[in-house]
């Protein structure tokens, strides 16, 4: 008697096809991941800046209100010089 083994054939190719779609997935996960890590230290660094600037901003704007008190404060003194010129001038005639 002889004996027939059933050799069966397993067909791989839809595995290997799904093993290097998973590699390929695996690897755009870690590459997005490290893009992901990249953007958030550039967020934080721009961040940084926005404060600094806003900062500088707020410095500038109270530098404005300052020279503009020294402008009116020069202009009284015009006027009041320009006053004690003009009796000075008096006295004389």
């Amino acid at each position: 008697m002889v004996k027939k083994t059933a050799t069966r054939t397993v067909d791989l190719e839809p595995l290997d096809r799904l093993e290097e779609k998973i590699t390929l997935l695996v690897s755009l996960v870690a590459k997005l991941r490290l893009e992901q890590t990249r953007t958030d230290e550039e967020n934080a660094k721009l961040r940084k800046e926005v404060g600094i600037l806003e900062t500088k901003m707020t410095e500038a704007a109270g530098g404005h209100v300052e020279l503009s008190n020294l402008r009116e404060e020069r202009e009284v003194i015009r006027l009041r010089v320009s006053e004690m010129l003009q009796k000075l001038e008096e006295l004389n005639t």
